[in-house]
């Protein structure tokens, strides 16, 4: 096993940017791919060999094309489909998004042909990695779901799975101690708290006893000490937060000049009303009024 440290001084890239996972899972490097390996063994529950790695990488020429999400699309040595993605800051459509794209996977399966059936398909897994937010409302965070009967409490036994870890579900977990902990938990503690350094000893503990954790940190340390390397990644984390931070600054303005301009709108009302004769008491009662009606009928505009 690799044997891994991180000190008080180091500075390791934070993982939980989708273009540093996917660096640090991808690379042409042993200890890359067996990194890669034992995540998805992890997450799934059972362990699988990575075998390859699809190509999913956006032209350099294009900034829109960069906004994609960088997934890791690979397959395991029986054949099995496998789809890992890190997502920092989740959208509130998450999961349905999540379940277009397990769909895709597992339909994108090429059995045309007589010496095909369906018996040929193979397993299909949606690994997505929720950095932040809650979309679940149990304290759990780690999720597996399948097709399922609900009323009878049947599983339909299909070949699909979407799988989520939701890294704010931590705090009780970072405080057992490493040896009793999952190897999930593990992976799970290491993607979440590898920058903090308060954590700095759970991390370097994990990574003492779980061997696809110290070859994660491995090629993050070659990652951190490779001057170019890093530089690109911190040019595209860049990127990636100057567009968050215009499109939360382009809400912010609008929000401001929504509520400026219903003031105006407001104003403009109250004083045609008083223009029409009626007292302040009978436009507060007409205020009322239509307050009350859109709580008890919003359809009614």
């Amino acid at each position: 096993m690799a044997k891994v440290y991180f000190t008080d001084e180091d500075d390791p890239v934070d993982i939980r940017y989708d273009n540093v996972f996917k660096a640090v899972f991808t690379r042409d490097s042993p200890a890359s791919r067996g990194a890669l390996s034992r995540l998805v063994s992890a997450f799934i529950g059972r362990e699988l060999l990575i075998e390859s790695i699809a190509a999913n990488e956006p032209p350099v020429d294009n900034l829109r094309d960069r906004q994609i999400r960088f997934d890791i699309n690979c397959r395991s040595a029986s054949g099995e489909l496998v789809n890992v993605e890190m997502s920092l800051n989740p959208a509130p459509y998450e999961p349905i998004r999540i379940e277009y794209y397990a769909g895709v996977l597992f339909t994108g399966q090429d059995i045309k042909g007589t010496e095909y059936d369906y018996d040929n398909l193979k397993h299909a897994y949606q690994i997505t990695i929720l950095a932040k937010g809650y979309f679940f409302r149990d304290n759990e965070f780690y999720h597996t779901f399948e097709f399922y009967d609900p009323i009878n409490r049947v599983s339909l036994d299909g070949k699909s799975r979407i799988i989520t870890i939701e890294l704010s579900k931590l705090d009780k977990i970072v405080d057992k101690p490493a040896n009793t902990m999952t190897s999930r938990e593990n992976w799970a503690v290491f993607l979440g708290y590898l920058t903090d350094k308060s954590k700095r000893y759970k991390i370097n503990e994990i990574a003492e006893q779980e061997e696809g954790v110290a070859m994660a940190s491995e090629v993050l340390q070659i990652i951190g000490k490779d001057w170019e390397e890093r530089c690109r990644l911190v040019s595209e984390l860049k990127y990636e937060l100057d567009l968050q931070s215009s499109k939360a600054y382009a809400r912010k303005q609008g929000l401001k000049e929504g509520r400026e301009e219903g003031r105006e709108q407001g104003e403009q009302r109250i004083i045609n009303l008083l223009k029409s004769g009626k007292s302040p008491e009978e436009i507060i009662r007409d205020y009322e009024k239509e307050a009350l009606n859109k709580v008890t009928d919003p359809d009614n505009p």
